[in-house]
Order: structure tokens, then sequence, then C-alpha cells
């Protein structure tokens, strides 16, 4: 069975996009808007927690860098409040890169995470990136499928249920499900994975794989400790186990 793959989108252009800039360093944030108004960006900017939050209410922009280390507000607990109202991208900017920083902010709903000093090149094709990600995908066909009594996974109407209860998907979650599950069988790399769900951008970003694929495991194994969907190819990548084969396997003679 194929079907024609949903997270597809069109090249994106940046001219005319709003970014919001937070940061409480001025020369940052003039570098930063220099670069993006060259790419045809519109870019306004707050200096805290405050005016940010009040920026994205009013201003609607398309995409939001929020600076971590800031006095008052801290970017996490702007992330936070800003959650509770509005799903526009965020990439969180830090001089603190570090691993459990990076969790963090994705378990707050950040969309990417940059390390400062970031080259402005990177930065660009990071918000590229994640605006695609964010870009509506195509129609799926009407495909629905039952990989065993527990789980059902329709892919026309972005909907999984375990044990007949729909469960929520991050866009991201349902993006690294669907090409696993398309590949049913086989062995996803790594760097493939990436590639796909995430960009090219992103194909040494492992720590982003590890995370998503936790996350999943969560929502759809009835054992995440000890999963039977997803299943690790030590060193390589993972693989969705091949159900149509055991859905032949089981069929009377």
């Amino acid at each position: 069975m194929t079907f024609s793959d949903p997270t597809e989108q069109p090249r994106i252009e940046l001219k005319g996009r709003l970014v919001l800039v937070v940061d409480d360093e001025p020369r940052l944030i003039q570098v930063v808007r220099m670069n993006l108004e060259l790419e045809g960006c519109r870019v306004i900017t707050a200096t805290n927690g405050r005016e940010a939050l009040e920026r994205v209410r009013n201003d609607m922009p398309d995409i939001v860098l929020l600076d971590v280390m800031m006095p008052g507000m801290d970017g996490f607990e702007v992330l936070r409040r800003l959650r509770q109202f509005s799903t526009v991208p965020v990439i969180m900017l830090t001089a603190k890169d570090q691993p459990e920083d990076r969790v963090r902010g994705l378990e707050l709903g950040a969309d990417d995470y940059i390390g400062k000093p970031f080259d402005q090149r990177e930065l660009v094709s990071r918000i590229r990136a994640v605006l695609r990600r964010h870009a509506a995908p195509p129609p799926v066909p009407q495909t629905t499928l039952k990989i065993d009594d527990r789980l059902t996974i329709d892919f026309a109407r972005h909907e999984v249920l375990v044990n007949g209860k729909p469960i929520s998907l991050r866009p991201t979650e349902y993006r690294l499900l669907y090409h696993l599950v398309q590949n049913a069988g086989w062995v996803m790399p790594h760097d493939v994975l990436l590639t796909k769900v995430w960009g090219p951008e992103y194909r040494d970003e492992s720590h982003y794989l590890r995370l998503y694929i936790t996350y999943l495991r969560q929502k759809i194994e009835e054992d995440p400790a000890n999963p039977k969907y997803i299943l690790t190819e030590r060193g390589v990548g993972y693989r969705f186990v091949d159900f149509r084969k055991q859905q032949e396997q089981d069929r009377p003679a």
C-alpha cells in the first residue's frame, strides 16, 4: 500500500514574513534585524518577556526568535505563557547551549534551539526549516491502518487511536510516525528520519530524534520501556514493526 507524503512542502519564501526578535542585547537585535531584512523579512523587536507577549498578541508574527537569558521573566517562562494562547513557531536563542536546556525548551513547545554565537546564514536556514514544517500539508488519501487490536492510525484525519480513544500528537510527532509507518519493516537511519521530518538542516541533530521517539512511545506504546511498535536498531536508526507481514501470517490458510 502506498500513499502520498503529507510532509512534502514547497520552498518557503521569507519575503514579507513578520519576525519578532526578543533579546535584551541591542547589538544582537541590530545584527539579526539587518540580516533578516536583507532576506525581505519585516522585523519587530522586544527587549523583555512582557513586551514579547504583548507583541505576539497584538502583531501576530509569523515566527518568534526568543532569547532565554533575559532579566525578570526568562525565555522559558515567556514560552510557557506564550503556548497558553498561541501556536506561533518559536526558535530559542541562548548562550546556554546545554542538552538539558534544549530538552526543556522543546518540552515547553519550542520548535528549534540555536546556541549563541550563531552564524546568520544558519539562523536564516533554521527559520526557513521551521516555517516549512508549519506549512499546511496537502490532502492525504483516505487511508486507515489498523496496526493491531490496540493501535489504529487514520492518516486522512491525522488521527491516532489507542484502544479506541484518540490521542493528541504534535505536528512533528505525526510527521515522524508517518515516515516510520510508511516504511514499516524497514530500518530508517537517523539522518534519513531527521532530513524527512525536520529538514536537511537537521541531519546531524540526533537529540531531536531521540526526544521525539520518546514522546511517541509514551503516547502509543503500552510499555514505553519495552516498545513493540517503534523498535531501536542501535547505532543505525529506528524501525516500525512490520504489521502487514504479521497480519498476513495471522490470516487463516
